[in-house]
């Protein structure tokens, strides 16, 4: 009889070995029937993974969401220049993060792949927006890169992200955003750290000046560090409370 642990190995290796959770959650019944027989199915599974982690044997954590065989070779990870691939690799992060953070996400991008054969469709948890205002608003709205919706109640975008890999989309980019300013949403435009002077001269007039305090930059560098960090920091909690 195939074990929970062989039946998530055989998941990975299905999926050229790195799957989400989503990818292991739906496909463990394959090689599990009665993976789901209980309540907290998903948490025993979660359970399984974490210990195997722990133990250093078969699996290792890639991403907030991403898992991968040990000897899985992953991919190597795009440098700023890199304009076309870093989009994309941008996004997916900030995908991780909002779902790691509580919220629910959304993207337009969903056939672009973050890394390692992973799509943005396969890490984002919503695969429409939400009609949470005027059809018209939302029309634009649905094109920003990244939004996090709350996961509780009614869903209306609270943080709205867009990746500018060029300095020529920076405007559109600040006019899609400039479409929820009557929602309590924050915004958020990731570039190469070249583009801030542009940035706070657009910040520094109309209408942008107004509501200033809603807007932030962060260059690619902020970005990366911070979730490669979250990604070492969520390993170190769940050992943590596992009393290592």
């Amino acid at each position: 009889m195939v074990t929970k642990v062989e039946a998530i190995k055989k998941v990975l290796e299905d999926f050229n070995g790195v799957a989400t959770w989503e990818q292991i959650y739906e496909n463990i019944e394959n090689f599990y029937p009665s993976a789901k027989v209980s309540r907290e199915w998903k948490a025993g599974i979660r359970g399984v993974l974490y210990r195997e982690l722990k133990n250093n044997r078969i699996f290792k954590k890639i991403g907030l969401g991403i898992y991968a065989l040990k000897d899985y070779e992953e991919e190597e990870k795009p440098k700023p220049e890199e304009r076309r691939r870093m989009h994309p690799y941008i996004e997916g992060i900030c995908l991780e993060i909002g779902r790691f953070e509580g919220f629910e996400t959304y993207t337009p991008d969903k056939s672009a792949v973050f890394t390692d054969g992973i799509y943005l469709g396969q890490i984002a948890t919503l695969l429409e927006i939400p009609q949470f205002t005027y059809p018209e608003i939302v029309n634009v709205v649905r094109r920003i890169d990244v939004l996090w919706f709350n996961s509780v109640g009614f869903k209306f975008p609270k943080y709205a992200i867009e990746v500018v890999d060029a300095a020529g989309t920076l405007t559109d980019a600040l006019n899609r955003c400039f479409q929820l300013v009557y929602f309590n949403t924050n915004f958020t435009i990731v570039g190469p750290v070249e583009y801030k002077d542009k940035f706070e001269g657009k910040m520094n007039n109309e209408p942008y000046l107004r509501i200033r305090e809603r807007f932030e930059f962060k260059d690619y560098k902020i970005v990366t560090d911070f979730y490669e960090y979250s990604v070492k920091m969520d390993e170190v909690r769940k050992g943590f409370f596992r009393g290592v």
